[in-house]
Formats: structure tokens, C-alpha cells, sequence
């Protein structure tokens, strides 16, 4: 780990100029440009909202807002671990004639998400204020919740990029798995209302997803504190996940030019 953190910093420049180029080429031809990283979420809000709020009369408080933080939540584990699967190949060139330590390829990654994912946060926020949700102190965890969800999508995405080179389904498997996962995080209803007894327990601390969904929505929503005890336990696991693949990753990325 001592090297991973070595490189982390000794790229950490090329990571931002990275993340910065592929953002400005994503609405370099845009007439809209920048806007449409907010009106693309906000778009899928007001359809979501319409969909469950209004045709199946969802009664979730502050319903807006409470999708919102699950779309927020569900974005950037959705787009970490799809943009994570092929991201050596589609750095072909980079990989075969320049060494760079191949998780500074997702870590760069990593920052347009990050900031497309704050993005939708003002959003949120500006959505709570209009809904006349109460700001407590409690919003202040919102910090270490994102830390978890990071750590634990980094080191997801580590694995699948190492093993998206030389497994060409995994795309497709990936695409499925998140697809189920979507469906049982809550995005868009709320599992505490919806579920009960064994099911709830376990949909709530074995999917981190929906763990971090729900203890945002407490902090930001309700105005408590967080599980502190489970989200020490998926820290935990987050960064069992990142030292594997650090590991993979060190051990096979010689390879990988070859097998590209």
C-alpha cells in the first residue's frame, strides 16, 4: 500500500488534467454545454418523482429530495463500476507506450464523477430548501457517508478493471448485477416503509448502496445520526476491497500491455 499511496500522489496532478480534459470534451460540442450535467439528473428526478410520487401515490416525505439523494447515490456507484470494466482497453495507447500506474486511470475517473456527484448534491440541497426541509447538524455526516461509498466503489472498480481485461462478458455481467442492485437500493421507494423483518435487515447493511442511500436521507432528511457501527463495517470492507486490488493490479500490469 505504501507504493500504491506514493504513485496516488506523485500522479494526483495527471489524474485532475485528466478528469479536466474529458470533461470539457464531453460538451465541447454541446449548445447547452455545462448545463446539461444539471439538467440530465434533474430530468430523471421529475420523471422518478412523477412515476412513484404521483401514478403509485407515494407518501414518502419530501419525496423530491428523497429520490434525488438516491439518484445521486446510485450515479456514481453505477458509473464507477460500468466505467471501471474496460477502462485498460480503452486506454490502449496509454497503457502500451507510457507506464502509469493503472488505478491513477480510474482514480482520474474518479474526479469527473466526483464532480458530476456534486453537481446533483447543490441540486439536492437547493430542492430541500424549496421543499422547506429542516437543515440540522446532523447533515454535516453526509462527509464520512461519501467517504464509505467512495472507498468501497474505488475498490470495487479496481477489480472489475483488472479483470475486464481478460474477461470480455464481464461488461455484460456487470450491467446485469447493477441492474438488480438498482432495484433492491430503494432509489426510489423506501425500504424501511416498503420491507420488513429479515429482508429490510439485510437489504439495508449487506448492500452498501442501499445503506448509504438511507443514512443520507436520515442525515439530510430526518435529522439523526447515522449507523456509525455498520458504516465502520463497510469502511472496513471498502478498504479490504482497494488493498485486493491495488494487489491485482501490481501483480498483473505488465501483463496487460501484452494481453491488450
Amino acid at each position: 500500500m505504501k507504493k500504491f499511496i506514493n504513485n496516488i500522489i506523485k500522479y494526483y496532478k495527471y489524474a485532475v488534467y485528466s478528469a479536466k480534459a474529458e470533461l470539457k470534451s464531453e460538451v465541447a460540442d454541446s449548445y447547452l454545454n455545462w448545463l446539461w450535467w444539471i439538467i440530465e439528473p434533474f430530468c430523471f428526478m421529475l420523471i422518478y418523482t412523477f412515476v412513484f410520487g404521483v401514478v403509485f401515490k407515494n407518501n414518502t416525505p419530501y419525496f423530491a429530495s428523497f429520490v434525488f439523494i438516491g439518484l445521486t447515490v446510485w450515479d456514481f456507484f453505477n458509473r464507477m463500476l460500468t466505467g471501471s470494466v474496460k477502462l485498460i482497453i480503452n486506454n490502449r495507447d496509454l497503457v502500451t507506450k507510457v507506464y502509469v500506474p493503472k488505478y491513477v486511470l480510474l482514480l482520474s475517473k474518479s474526479f469527473t464523477y466526483l464532480f458530476k456527484m456534486g453537481i446533483s448534491l447543490l441540486i439536492t440541497f437547493a430542492l430541500m430548501i424549496f421543499q422547506g426541509v429542516p437543515f440540522t447538524w446532523h447533515i454535516l455526516f453526509i462527509i464520512p457517508i461519501f467517504i464509505v461509498l467512495y472507498v468501497i466503489s474505488f475498490g470495487i472498480g479496481m477489480i472489475l478493471m483488472h479483470f475486464g481485461v481478460t474477461l470480455n462478458d464481464l461488461g455484460n455481467l456487470t450491467n446485469i448485477a447493477l441492474r438488480m442492485v438498482f432495484y433492491l437500493s430503494g432509489v426510489f421507494y423506501n425500504i424501511n416503509e416498503r420491507l420488513s423483518g429479515k429482508l429490510k435487515y439485510i437489504l439495508l447493511r449487506a448492500n452498501p448502496v442501499a445503506f448509504c442511500m438511507n443514512e443520507l436521507r436520515k442525515v439530510m432528511l430526518q435529522g439523526v445520526l447515522p449507523n456509525f457501527a455498520v458504516l465502520g463495517v463497510w469502511l472496513i470492507i471498502g478498504i479490504g476491497l482497494c488493498v485486493l486490488g491495488v494487489h491485482l493490479i501490481n501483480s498483473y500490469e505488465n501483463s496487460y500491455a501484452k494481453v491488450i
